[in-house]
């Protein structure tokens, strides 16, 4: 098997409107290997959410080739593209997307129920994944009940509930202060390290991105390789 989990080439997106278009990405290449903590930094706008979103089958690319573990993206209809982000992918947003009238760890175990697991086994792992990020005493709390750290800690422990291969956070901690940004941080990687799980992380805070075993940087439309020191290679 390839220890190769993604695999992008030449990915170009452009955007078409009346009278104009602007590309966003551009001959972008990379390839993450099983494990790997990639992080991605760089202006507004400069890409690196629609990155995120097409490699999360959220939005397609105009160009190029997107492989995820045995999925290509550009072949796959929506039925195919809603079983790989079920079972390839876990997602963490910016904002946690909580359902507010569910508790912690209900939450954290309906997408193990929707994809078929049985309630009981579904259950006993959401509860053990709150555990591991430090909420056994918040299991039963609304979303409304629990901090913008909290809610943030529930994400985490969400997206690792199928037991994905690849975690996709979009700046996890851009809506939460600095003692909770860092502690979310630590938490995000020192799980994806438990679970052996690959990272793919974009952000704004350098202090985040240097957690990461690779960074980049997307400079007119594609990947550079950047200088965690604050200058770009």
């Amino acid at each position: 098997m390839s220890d190769i989990v993604v695999s992008v080439k030449a990915l170009e997106k452009t955007y078409r409107t009346e009278g104009e278009t602007l590309t966003i990405l551009k001959d972008l290449s990379l390839e993450i290997e099983k494990g790997r903590k990639i992080t991605i930094v760089g202006a507004s706008g400069s890409g690196k959410s629609t990155f995120l979103n097409i490699i999360g089958g959220l939005d397609s690319a105009s160009g190029g080739e997107v492989l995820c573990g045995s999925y290509n993206l550009s072949r796959l209809g929506e039925k195919e593209l809603s079983a790989y982000r079920t079972h390839f992918l876990g997602l963490i947003f910016q904002f946690h997307y909580l359902l507010k009238d569910f508790t912690a760890l209900e939450n954290v175990f309906l997408p193990s129920l929707m994809a078929g697991c049985s309630k009981k086994t579904a259950m006993e792992k959401a509860r053990q994944l709150l555990c591991d990020v430090g909420l056994e005493s918040r299991l039963d709390h609304l979303p409304s009940q629990l901090s913008g750290g909290e809610r943030q800690r529930v994400a985490v422990a969400r997206s690792l509930i199928n037991d994905p291969e690849l975690i996709l956070a979009d700046e996890p901690t851009g809506n939460l202060d600095p003692q909770n940004s860092k502690m979310i941080g630590e938490l995000l990687f020192s799980m994806a390290d438990k679970y052996q799980k690959t990272l793919l992380l974009v952000t704004h805070d350098i202090n985040l991105a240097k957690k990461g075993d690779l960074c980049y940087s997307i400079k007119n439309g594609r990947l550079e390789p950047y200088d965690l020191n604050g200058k770009v290679n």
